[in-house]
């Protein structure tokens, strides 16, 4: 049988953060671990519990049951690097869209400003949800979303009309 969960509650552990998405974590017991990332067990129903910590490898080391159960510095190092991690750019409009070889670019403006999504499979990486939100996942795993398509112009919804 493996080991037992780690859970973090309270002020046992120290995080430090040593990448956009990275943390090292010091337990109070002098157990280190270096190059940690966290990531929501439940992204969309549980923003602050359950937050997995997992090494280079993608192993589990432990886990946070609730960010409010930290001391303010040690959650405040947490939930940024979940803020850089879950941060979505929205797309505002789409400039233009070229198919290739069963390849299709989108060359989009986002909050974030102009980039391509290259995408090879339409019906696992663009998802329209709720008859008004369109979620894109290219082909490096990087996410996209569109809030609204109601509120796109209309070349934008012209295209993106081809593809949902």
């Amino acid at each position: 049988m493996g080991e037992e969960r780690i859970y973090i509650e309270g002020d046992e552990a120290r995080f430090t953060r040593t990448g956009l998405t990275s943390v090292d974590l010091e337990f109070s017991d002098g157990r280190k671990f270096t190059g940690l990332e966290p990531r929501r067990l439940f992204p969309m129903t549980g923003v602050s519990r359950y937050i997995t910590l997992l090494d280079g490898d993608g192993v589990e080391v432990a886990v946070i049951r609730n960010l409010a159960s930290l001391p303010e510095a040690e959650r405040e190092t947490v939930e940024a690097c979940l803020y850089e991690y879950y941060r979505i750019p929205k797309v505002e409009r789409i400039l233009g869209c070229t198919e290739k070889f069963g390849m299709i670019r989108f060359r989009v403006e986002t909050d974030r400003g102009e980039c391509t999504i290259e995408i090879h499979h339409i019906v696992h990486q663009i998802k329209l949800t709720y008859g008004i939100r369109v979620l894109f996942l290219d082909n490096d795993d990087n996410r996209y979303e569109i809030l609204d398509i109601r509120k796109l112009d209309r070349k934008s919804r012209a295209i993106l009309e081809n593809y949902i």
